[in-house]
This record gives structure tokens, sequence and C-alpha cells, in this order.
């Protein structure tokens, strides 16, 4: 069971390897989907956001080398999510269209969170209910929302209806039906994390972070870089990042951190131009190939980094020193 835990991010490399793994970027041809999140899903994820992933959930499972990197850089939290919708008997994986983890924090305490699961598609819920009844599987009635137990994992889920579902432990689920009842605010009184997902939403992956994971995820991207005072500087106006993966043609990976003034903006983009040089200088000829198609740059106070190649480019680079340093 997933319980309550000090506040933790994914970081820029297990970022970029997730989106590349349900992107399904390596060798897959599939045909990119906007990964879009309904009314209901976006009620039931409480207002507190630290970060949300949300990934054309069809596209990754019709790819077997995207489903062996997965294996390799899912952080363990989010696999055991994914497991319990694979392996709770409902069948529900089959019939979802899009996935979406949401890491929100609960509560009076600021330093712990909570992983709420979401799943959109069009689901057999007559089917199901069916076999809740048959196996005798209880339900614990919220208001008017029924709980059943999802398997024997120790998780729970809840149909808001025939296309949406979340799952998750109880607290999170709790949460969950608190925000979407009306009894505690929601994502979409979020403005902040609502006008950043106005940006990514089109794409068939995304991510979003709030001001802290985004400040931890700079830190672990710049490394020795960080020690430096210019981070000092930018460190506390980093105000959210955004990451999508496009593979309509080719691969195409882009990053948006937000900072609070035009000065801010243009610091960090030295700094990342920085560190990318000193990779680029150690690095082998494919690692440098791979630099030399990233572009840094920042504008109006936003810091951007873009990187695309083609699919057997990126392939090749999996392997990479590089990219091994990135997703540890």
């Amino acid at each position: 069971m997933i319980r309550a835990s000090k506040v933790s991010y994914l970081g820029l490399g297990k970022q970029l390897a997730f989106l590349v793994m349900t992107g399904c970027v390596a060798l897959a041809p599939v045909t990119a989907k906007a990964a879009q999140l309904s009314n209901d899903a976006k009620a039931a994820i409480p207002k507190d956001v630290q970060q949300l992933i949300v990934v054309d959930y069809r596209a990754m499972q019709n790819s077997p080398a995207a489903m062996n990197l997965k294996d390799r850089v899912l952080p363990p939290e989010l696999k055991r999510l994914e497991t319990a919708l694979k392996s709770s008997g409902l069948k529900v994986d089959q019939d979802a269209d899009v996935l979406c983890f949401a890491a929100f924090r609960t509560g009076a305490n600021a330093d712990t969170s909570r992983i709420l699961g979401i799943a959109q598609g069009q689901f057999q819920t007559r089917a199901i209910m069916a076999k809740f009844a048959k196996d005798k599987t209880k339900s614990i009635v919220v208001r008017n929302n029924s709980i059943y137990p999802m398997g024997a994992n120790g998780f729970d889920v809840v149909f808001l209806n025939q296309t949406t579902m979340i799952f998750g432990d109880r607290k999170a689920i709790d949460a969950a039906l608190d925000a979407r009842d009306g009894l505690a605010q929601n994502f979409l009184a979020n403005s902040d994390m609502v006008n950043e997902m106005s940006a990514v939403d089109s794409k068939a992956v995304w991510s979003l972070l709030d001001a802290k994971g985004t400040q931890t995820m700079m830190k672990s991207v710049l490394g020795e870089a960080a020690q430096l005072t210019d981070y000092d500087t930018v460190r506390d106006r980093m105000k959210s990042s955004r990451y999508t993966m496009d593979f309509g043609n080719g691969v195409k990976f882009d990053m948006a951190v937000v900072m609070s003034d035009t000065l801010t903006g243009a610091t960090a983009a030295t700094l990342m131009k920085g560190v990318a040089l000193l990779r680029k200088n150690q690095g082998s000829s494919m690692e440098k190939q791979a630099l030399d198609e990233t572009t840094i740059d920042s504008n109006s106070g936003t810091l951007t980094v873009s990187y695309s190649s083609t699919d057997s480019q990126f392939s090749s680079l999996l392997g990479s020193p590089l990219f091994q340093s990135v997703v540890k």
C-alpha cells in the first residue's frame, strides 16, 4: 500500500524516460493523440497538486519496447498503481485510453503526499458490477459513491461514471471524492496548474510540476552547477514546469520552466547551457550529437529546453552513459 510519505518528485531524467516509454518512441509506429483529462477527472483531483503525469495509455500498451523500458525506470509508487490496474481482475486496463497519476498534498501537513490513479475509457461497468456481485465483493458507500476493493493489492476503486474511474489507497480515494463532491477544493480551483495544462494537454504525453517539484528537478539536472551562487538566485523564483513528448514524426521532447521574471529565466538558461557544454566535452560522439540537437533558450521569463531526433537515433542514445546518468 502507498502510504503518506515525504514529498518526492521524478527528476528530469526519469521524467524524460517515463515520457519516452509511455510515448512508445522506441521503434513503435503509432499515431499520436491528445491525452486530455475530462472535467470529471479534473474535479476528482485535489487542489494542492504537486505533479501530474498524463499519458496515452493505449499507445503505451501497444509497444513491447516501451514496456521494457518502463520496467527499468518506472518509480515504485507508480509501478504499484499500474500493476494494481492490470492485476485487479476487472480488465479495466484493456479499456483505458488515458491514464493519469496525480501526486497531491493532503491534510495540514504539507510535507506529506498521496498518489491517485485516474483512468479514462469506455469501461464495461455492468460486467464489472456483475463480477462484484458474483464474487460477493462488498462495497463501502460514501455519499453516493461505492468504493470497491481492487483485488488483493490493498487499493480501492470507484467508478465515477462509465468513462472515468479513480483508484489508489483509501485515503487518496477519500480525498478525491471530497474534491469531486465539493467538500474540498479540486484541481479546477488551482488556476496556476489549470493555465499550465492548457499549454500541454494537446499532446499525447505530458506532465506538470509545482514550484517545489521544479526546484528539486532542476537541482538534479544541473548537478554540480546547482552549488553555484547563480543557482541560489534562480531557485526560489521557479514557479512551475511542464514537459511534453511528441512522437508523430521522430522524437521531440520539450520542457518549459516558468520563472518569476525575465532576468531569472535568462540566468537559468545560462546555467543550463554551461552544463550542456560540460557534458558535451566529456561525452561520446553520439552524446555530443544529442546535445547538438538540444536547444536551450529563455523567453519572457520561461526557460525552454527542446530535443529532437529520429527514432533510431534516440533508440541508440538509450544505452549511452549520458542517458543512464540522468535516469538514476
